[in-house]
């Protein structure tokens, strides 16, 4: 087995329970800052973004198909959510959240999780970065105290202005917030850089709000704070009398449709993503897209921030050691517990401290790496639907970003028009081994029937890839391919490849 994965259990256990109680608390850690940051990015107030880390982690941590992940608010949604209150209002963002927790529960019920499975790595990461980029020019105003603009090229224009505004010999309000903001990115890049091996798993966004914090408290600066109310009971908004005409207008079923898009690509291949990083229990997708879907509905029905399975906190759980769902369920206690008991202490937070956080979060959004490997393994067209992904987001707005590179996706499709059937021929083999033959061409189009084919193999088993009649695959359905291999033979299991020309010669 390779290093950092073990076998996993669903159900909690006394035997699980030191383990999962551990993580429970590093997850807890990494998810308040990025609770209420990530509700600030959204344009609402920061208690909304805890209620959902609250909702993700207590329901959907127990329902969840994905075990070991962890729900909550997202980077990924905030600049939507942000357009939607600008546009509308927050008394909006509950009944579009209903109905997108109505669609993913729908999309569950009908077993649709394993197509979202099938939209490219290149429109996905090419959204990411795209979102990557909106957060950080627009919270990059907020490190001077100040809103952000209606758009991300009005943000992006006028950041020239506002960091050549500073003043040295005048240190007022906006100066001692970027220093404020400046301190929580040095802290968090100083301690991921310099951290000791057994200190690992402490935060560094906890650690760089914690140092900015302590600075303000101690130095009597005057910068903006965060706002939360006494009680988390008074964060709570139940729907209102327009709730219902709100909920029929064609509007916002359109972005209710988009947010359910968005919501669930992002949460099954972050899952996808968590499987990888562990040998136990895999996703069940369609499970896990109900779960999300109830985790939305509540969260509209509260008027909190809507969610996703979210990477950051997740890959903090597996390597906080986490064995059951116990982890994720208590790390949704533990927030509720603190913003019940402390709410003055998350009144001495920066409002800069915070988006500092969000900056660095969204800087690694934007993953050069990702469109490198792209262009290196698969040629120039999926790191051209990367680019144009990425753009559209910043230019326009997410979802038609999303549909242009879904569209651009169809154009590999191109050179197997005639021969997109794939025929998988799987099996036990003798003695134990498993046998899966592939036939034709592995486009996106038969991606979730070889995904159930590959996942039905029994753990452990040695398996025969005959690849020597696949005549050629898109990118997404070969790096589906190599990740699935890279898992099974990452576990100790032997897999032997037969065939695999091309983009598959690494395979063998």
């Amino acid at each position: 087995m390779a290093a950092g994965t073990r076998p996993g259990v669903s159900i909690p256990s006394w035997a699980s329970l030191p383990r999962d109680l551990t993580a429970s608390i590093v997850v807890f850690l990494v998810a308040m800052p990025l609770c209420m940051g990530i509700a600030i990015a959204s344009g609402v107030p920061p208690e909304r973004g805890l209620i959902t880390g609250i909702i993700g982690g207590i329901v959907v941590g127990a329902l969840a198909g994905s075990p070991l992940q962890v729900s909550g608010p997202a980077a990924g949604l905030a600049v939507i959510v942000y357009e939607l209150v600008r546009d509308q209002g927050l008394s909006a963002l509950g009944p579009i959240l209903l109905l997108a927790g109505l669609i993913q529960v729908a999309a569950g019920i009908f077993r649709l999780g394993g197509w979202f499975r099938a939209i490219s790595p290149a429109v996905v990461h090419g959204m990411l970065a795209g979102i990557g980029v909106l957060i950080v020019v627009g919270q990059f105003h907020v490190l001077f105290d100040e809103k952000p603009l209606p758009s991300g090229l009005a943000n992006l224009a006028a950041m020239p202005a506002r960091l050549f505004g500073l003043s040295l010999t005048n240190l007022a309000g906006a100066e001692l917030a970027f220093g404020i903001g400046l301190l929580t990115i040095v802290v968090m890049l100083a301690w991921e850089r310099f951290r000791p091996q057994a200190l690992r798993l402490v935060p560094s966004a906890l650690l760089g709000v914690l140092a900015a914090t302590i600075v303000t408290i101690l130095s009597g600066i005057d910068v903006a704070r965060v706002v939360v109310p006494a009680s988390i009971a008074g964060a709570v908004v139940l729907p209102d009398a327009g709730f219902l005409a709100r909920l029929l207008d064609p509007t916002n079923i359109t972005i209710a449709v988009a947010i359910a898009f968005i919501a669930s690509a992002e949460t099954l291949l972050s899952a996808a993503a968590v499987d990888r990083m562990h040998s136990g229990v895999r996703t069940d997708y369609n499970k896990e897209l109900r779960a999300q879907g109830i985790g939305n509905l509540l969260c509209g029905a509260v008027g909190a921030l809507p969610m996703t399975g979210v990477i950051v906190r997740s890959s903090a759980n597996v390597q906080a050691g986490a064995v059951t769902r116990l982890s994720a369920i208590l790390h949704g206690a533990w927030i509720l517990g603190f913003v019940a008991l402390l709410p003055w202490l998350l009144r001495e937070i920066p409002m800069a401290s915070l988006a500092a956080v969000l900056v660095v979060t969204g800087w690694r959004l934007v993953s050069v790496k990702h469109v490198r490997h792209l262009f290196r393994d698969y040629g120039a067209l999926p790191a051209a639907i990367w680019a144009a992904t990425l753009v559209a987001v910043v230019t326009v707005d997410l979802l038609t970003g999303v549909l242009l590179g879904i569209g651009l996706s169809v154009l590999e499709l191109l050179p197997n028009l005639r021969r997109l059937r794939l025929r998988i021929d799987e099996g036990q083999a003798g003695a134990g081994e498993y046998r899966i033959a592939l036939e034709g061409a592995a486009t996106f189009v038969s991606l979730p029937r070889l995904s159930d084919s590959l996942e039905r193999v029994p753990p452990g088993a040695p398996v025969r890839l005959d690849m020597t009649r696949l005549s050629a695959a898109d990118h997404t359905s070969a790096e589906m391919l190599r990740e699935w291999l890279e898992r099974r033979r990452a576990s100790g299991t032997v897999v032997e490849t037969l065939g695999g020309t091309g983009r598959f010669a690494a395979f063998a």
